[in-house]
């Protein structure tokens, strides 16, 4: 019969399937032959073919099954075991990785340093710019008290009433008046030769005084404060030498008093002293001093310091009167009141 080529032809076998092409890989369906069950596909790529291990290999390289971080054997029952970032705790007890932040205590304190050292150099900068050496305050104030003879009142200097609390012996309270004020003037003739030569090398601006009586009218007190010409190393050196030296103990260096008529300290010359105090200042170019005797003009013939007559257990006449008391009591007002009116940088308790 002509016409299908794809039929056989009668007493013909049916044609054996090609056969494949070197190198091909057969189909899957191929493969199982027929009435072979449908296989389920498990793989999509090839098969990667095994790598032989070179010779010696075998006792050279570790075995992955001992290390730490290799998987376990299916079935062996060993642990994994691995090592993660350490981790700590921050101040709420929550789990932070270590070295991850800087506490807040710490940024807060490097915050803080930053902040003080700009300001200690702003400071430094602004005074550096403004001239200001640092200690020129107390230069001012020490050129301020030389000038307070001319510009502060004789009763802010001189009060007409003192009030010594605590100042007379055992505690008692003092109230002194005053009863004459002195012209300001030079110190020619106001102090005896030897005195005069001691207090030499400060040099005189002004000497300012005045007498005061007690609240019985016993005692008569004069008080003076010489202003210098000197500078601060000149006090310094000169208040150094009355202590080294022992000038204010010494009865032939005693201050000279202010006996002005009319008044209870009339009769108040040099043989009625009987007791002194001099204090020579080193924040200010001034010295205070103080002489104390009796009202009724009687002579006094052993004359002691007030430091000595206010000692416990003192004897001598102006001891037991009380007028070491009544000088340095004074004298410690009145240099209060001069320290007060050149400010802050200079007052402290005397």
């Amino acid at each position: 019969m002509v016409g299908g080529g794809a039929a056989s032809r009668p007493g013909t076998s049916p044609a054996a399937p090609a056969a494949p092409r070197a190198g091909a890989v057969p189909d899957a369906a191929t493969a199982r032959g027929p009435g072979a069950p449908a296989e389920i596909p498990s793989e999509t790529t090839r098969r990667l073919r095994p790598v032989p291990a070179e010779p010696g290999d075998a006792g050279s390289r570790p075995d992955p099954a001992l290390s730490w971080s290799a998987p376990a054997a299916p079935g062996d029952g060993r642990p994994r075991v691995s090592f993660a970032r350490p981790e700590g705790y921050d101040g709420l007890a929550r789990p932070r990785p270590l070295g991850g932040r800087l506490r807040p205590q710490a940024l807060a304190a490097a915050v803080c340093l930053v902040l003080g050292v700009g300001l200690l150099t702003g400071a430094v900068t602004g005074s550096w710019l403004a001239g200001d050496s640092g200690d020129g305050g107390a230069g001012g104030a020490f050129a301020e008290a030389g000038d307070l003879w001319h510009s502060v009142p004789v009763d802010q200097l001189f009060p007409p009433t003192v009030n010594g609390q605590g100042a007379g012996p055992g505690g008692a309270d003092r109230t002194w008046t005053r009863v004459a004020v002195a012209p300001d003037a030079d110190c020619a003739a106001a102090f005896d030769r030897l005195l005069a030569k001691v207090l030499d090398p400060v040099g005189c601006r002004r000497l300012l005084r005045a007498t005061y009586t007690d609240a019985t009218r016993s005692h008569v007190t004069t008080v003076g404060m010489l202003f210098t010409k000197a500078d601060a190393a000149a006090m310094t050196s000169l208040s150094k030498r009355f202590e080294t030296e022992g000038l204010g103990g010494r009865d032939d260096l005693m201050p000279l008093p202010y006996a002005a008529k009319d008044t209870a300290a009339a009769g108040f010359g040099a043989r009625q002293r009987a007791t002194w105090t001099v204090s020579v200042l080193t924040d200010a170019p001034v010295v205070v001093y103080a002489v104390s005797g009796w009202a009724d003009a009687r002579t006094v013939d052993d004359p002691r310091p007030a430091g000595e007559a206010m000692e416990s257990g003192a004897t001598s006449a102006p001891a037991q009167a009380g007028l070491g008391h009544e000088a340095k009591g004074l004298a410690d007002r009145v240099e209060r009141a001069l320290r007060k009116n050149v400010g802050p940088a200079t007052e402290h308790p005397s």
